[in-house]
């Protein structure tokens, strides 16, 4: 069985994390939404809160499923007997950052990691200025699946979409 493992916060989930998943799901029999939990951080949703909203915008996609992990990694995929780890970038500041993490998860574990040229369309796009957008009550219609922005609507209050 081929298996992989899309890495990330999701917090929240992007239609550029979902654009890679459903990639990712067209190439491997499996894929594992590895759902990074991280104590010593304070995201906007909680672990249970994102991983709800990935099983929901994943809910088409019979081999995907969604597992949380803390840690490294490379024991997440070990773990799990996963041999491949799928990364979306979006620029060259991307490929620098992640190029080395590939390269010290190969080192460590001899992981694999491949690399998927985001779609044009969100090649800007990022958790970060969503939320940040959203803050303010920006439009991120069309950057996030609608369950996320149904929940940003909740935490930000009314305003963050144009069409309700």
């Amino acid at each position: 069985m081929r298996r992989c493992v899309c890495p990330g916060s999701f917090d929240p989930v992007t239609n550029g994390h979902l654009d890679v998943i459903e990639r990712a799901a067209g190439l491997f029999d499996e894929v594992v939404v590895g759902v990074l939990t991280n104590v010593s951080k304070k995201g906007l949703f909680t672990y249970e809160e994102r991983v709800g909203m990935l099983q929901e915008v994943c809910g088409h996609l019979p081999q995907v499923r969604i597992e949380g992990f803390h840690g490294l990694l490379v024991d997440f995929a070990r773990s799990n007997d996963i041999p491949v780890v799928v990364k979306g970038l979006r620029a060259m500041t991307d490929f620098d950052y992640e190029l080395s993490m590939a390269q010290m998860n190969h080192r460590l574990t001899g992981l694999e990691t491949f690399f998927v040229a985001t779609n044009p369309e969100y090649s800007y796009l990022s958790s970060s200025l969503v939320k940040e957008v959203a803050s303010y009550g920006g439009d991120v219609t069309g950057l996030v699946p609608k369950v996320v922005l149904e929940r940003l609507d909740r935490r930000y209050g009314e305003g963050t979409s144009v069409d309700r």
